[in-house]
């Protein structure tokens, strides 16, 4: 054989070699990954399992101070309304006493104005 077919076979052989080194240390990283997400998952299960049962008691008393809360507010918002009717009809009826009121002292200025223009 002449040099460089042997040449050529040493590095062939060399390639080869570190195409499994490489083949090799890429399946040991791929191992490593799988193992770290298989961790990964069952601590994301731990958790989810963890704020479930911490999280269902808080959001049921969540849910029912929400409640309490909407009940307050219609029962404000009907006694607002019947306030609001209240305070309605005592201004409408002072108003329509204070304008027969108010129109009843103009109808007295205005005699007591004739009255004064007869005796001049």
């Amino acid at each position: 054989m002449d040099f460089s077919q042997v040449a050529l076979n040493h590095g062939l052989t060399f390639l080869a070699w570190i195409t499994g080194i490489l083949f090799i240390v890429v399946a040991v990283f791929l191992v490593k990954l799988l193992i770290d997400l298989s961790a990964l998952v069952k601590n994301l299960n731990q958790t989810s399992i963890m704020l479930n049962t911490e999280l269902k008691p808080t959001l049921d008393e969540l849910q029912s101070t929400l409640q309490s809360v909407n009940s307050i507010i219609k029962n404000t918002d009907n006694n607002m309304g019947s306030i609001k009717d209240a305070v309605e009809s005592t201004f409408g009826k002072t108003k329509a006493i204070t304008g027969s009121l108010f129109s009843g002292i103009i109808n007295g200025f205005g005699t007591m104005w004739r009255l004064f223009a007869k005796n001049k």
